[in-house]
């Protein structure tokens, strides 16, 4: 089957234009948080404007992750206990996939498995950063960039399942399948709704490079090689799906040398995996 790629590429684009933008709440949310000076009071006056994001805030900190003693219904003291930036990248999370949950799904990637694929590239990448002992508001950074990395498959439409097929069949790069059949892939795509919604050098580069990291250099390039191994090891555990289930063994061994983590404390990140899908499960409410 063969598809203009001149009119999926127009569709794609249209269908991007399309996409709300996202709420001025976490327009806001990201402003205050970017300032070193701002305090959780100054959170607190945005986020009570939204009720779902007020209340996922206070799920959060109540649920059995936390194992608090008493219940705590302060919003202040919630975003304080929580840290700003677990905050803002909730926020960011939350309003993402509500503004993508109102548009058109394509048949080829149930929502909630893919959702549950990029939670776990989240998970998996905050982690591996983890034993690196790379700073927590990085960490919770690179989080936001795995959940959003597969952004781009969102436009496609059911032709994505013809991509699939080739893809399972043949075992090919998912990447190179979407190149060759529709003339576009999912890096592109979501590097455009990345600079529709204003995101961060990070989080666009970890959307637009996941597959590439060896065009970059410097801080960036270990950031979204973070992002690009906890994909891998979301494949690996088959957590999830988005379309890709043979992973790279040799993109895996040079991303572990890239990021010098060993074999084995890359398996062991298994349990903590688990732990932490449950904790964003439950402010993304998926």
């Amino acid at each position: 089957m063969s598809f203009d790629k001149d009119k999926q590429r127009k569709d794609i684009e249209r269908f991007i234009q399309k996409m709300p933008s996202l709420s001025t709440t976490v327009g806001k949310v990201m402003e205050i948080c970017s300032r070193t000076d701002a305090s959780p009071n100054e959170l607190n006056k945005v986020i009570s404007l939204d009720p779902v994001l007020t209340g996922q805030v206070l799920k959060l900190i109540n649920s059995a992750y936390y194992s608090l003693v008493t219940k705590i219904t302060s919003l202040t003291r919630a975003i304080t206990m929580l840290g700003m930036n677990t905050v803002k990248n909730m926020a960011l999370s939350t309003a993402i996939i509500r503004t993508v949950a109102g548009t058109k799904k394509s048949r080829a990637l149930p929502t909630t498995r893919f959702w549950a694929h990029t939670i776990g590239a989240g998970v998996s990448a905050k982690l591996l950063a983890g034993i690196k002992e790379v700073p927590v508001m990085e960490r919770e950074e690179l989080f936001v960039a795995g959940l959003l990395h597969d952004l781009g498959k969102i436009p496609f439409g059911d032709e994505y399942i013809e991509v699939l097929t080739i893809a399972k069949k043949e075992q090919a790069p998912l990447i190179e399948v979407e190149r060759d059949i529709m003339g576009i892939d999912h890096q592109e795509v979501g590097l455009m709704i990345a600079e529709k919604w204003k995101l961060n050098e990070v989080i666009s580069t970890c959307i637009g490079k996941h597959h590439n990291v060896d065009d970059l250099s410097g801080p960036l390039a270990k950031q979204v090689a973070f992002v690009a191994l906890g994909n891998i090891y979301t494949n690996i555990l088959d957590i999830g799906f988005a379309g890709n289930p043979f992973p790279s063994e040799v993109e895996m061994e040079h991303l572990l040398k890239v990021l010098e983590i060993s074999a084995e404390d890359f398996g062991h990140i298994g349990e903590g995996v688990q732990a932490e899908i449950h904790k964003a499960e439950i402010f993304l409410q998926i």
